[in-house]
């Protein structure tokens, strides 16, 4: 069963590599290049006018079969792109930058071919003569090397993909990448304006990639609720007691309403059904400031939806900020 599934999966690959081919045309092309390098064979045959002509006719036919390989090979590196796209375990990776610097190379080879045939000398001479400029061709293309080397960079590394929320430092932009080429990486930010950035940029600076978070447990709050220092005082054995059936978990002794506060917010925590228990969940007081005493409430919600997410934070600690005054303690508010 499982070879027959296995066998059924490649043939279904097959189809769909095979329709993209011929949505970029690539068999078209191919018979293209097969009937005039076939007209070329025969011409010789065929022709009875004037040599001239003949050596014209041959140096046409064999720019159009350049250039319909150059257009079949083109159809090949867009086909690998789209099946890249389209491919479950890929699908948010990028290979546009690489494909258009095959493009690049591609079309430049069939340039240096197709002026060789017109003027009847070897692509050899061609190629010598341009790596006496490869200086100012490194010039021209700067932007796009460098474009290059960092796209290669940053698909090698995983630093980037599509669909990542990313932030970088300056502030230009912060939202969800949803392209990335040889010299541009476009992020649509949250306020659906679109930030265009060079892939150096993301090398040589500082950029904070969300995607531990999207594909982690939870989505992390990080907070504080700030309590008046004149509020806190010991609690009575029979407080402590009226106040149990809230934090069934609370030590013996003698004990303070902000440490009691403290382990109500603990366990109420740990038992709401958004919060990921699982992960980090830290209830801890902070040195004293001038603004009264800090209470660091550290854990992670379940749903990472930005609008959910901010939405259940809001319900918790309202909820938390509520339920101070069962404790006797107060809230700080400057005066």
């Amino acid at each position: 069963m499982k070879k027959r599934e296995f066998w059924h999966s490649v043939a279904h690959q097959d189809r769909e590599i095979f329709g993209l081919l011929v949505g970029r045309r690539f068999f078209r092309y191919l018979l293209v290049v097969l009937l005039f390098l076939i007209l070329h064979g025969v011409l010789p045959l065929v022709w009875k006018g004037d040599d001239r002509w003949e050596v014209i006719l041959h140096r046409v036919l064999l720019v159009v079969v350049v250039a319909a390989a150059t257009a079949a090979c083109n159809a090949v590196l867009l086909v690998i792109s789209d099946a890249f796209k389209h491919s479950a375990k890929h699908g948010n990776r990028s290979i546009k930058g690489v494909i258009q610097v095959g493009q690049v190379v591609l079309f430049c080879v069939g340039l240096i071919l197709v002026i060789a045939v017109l003027i009847d000398k070897s692509p050899k001479v061609l190629i010598a003569g341009l790596g006496a400029s490869t200086a100012v061709l490194m010039l021209v293309f700067r932007d796009a090397i460098v474009g290059f080397v960092a796209g290669v960079q940053l698909t090698i590394n995983d630093m980037v993909r599509i669909g990542d929320w990313v932030t970088l430092r300056d502030g230009s932009a912060d939202g969800i990448v949803f392209e990335m080429t040889i010299n541009t990486v476009k992020i649509r930010n949250w306020d659906n304006t679109i930030a265009t950035v060079p892939p150096a940029a993301l090398i040589n600076d500082v950029f904070v990639n969300w995607r531990g978070m999207q594909e982690g447990g939870g989505r992390r709050v990080n907070k504080r609720i700030l309590l008046d220092l004149g509020s806190l005082r010991f609690l009575s054995p029979l407080e402590v007691e009226s106040l149990k059936p809230l934090v069934a978990s609370a030590p013996t002794g003698t004990l303070t309403n902000a440490q009691l506060y403290r382990y109500y917010i603990e366990t109420y925590l740990r038992s709401h059904l958004q919060v990921n228990a699982d992960m980090d969940l830290i209830v801890s007081q902070k040195e004293p400031t001038a603004y009264g005493l800090p209470i660091q409430v550290y854990f992670f919600v379940r749903d990472k939806n930005w609008a959910e997410y901010e939405r259940i934070q809001s319900d918790i600690f309202d909820h938390l900020l509520a339920m101070a005054p069962e404790f006797g303690v107060r809230l700080y508010q400057a005066e």
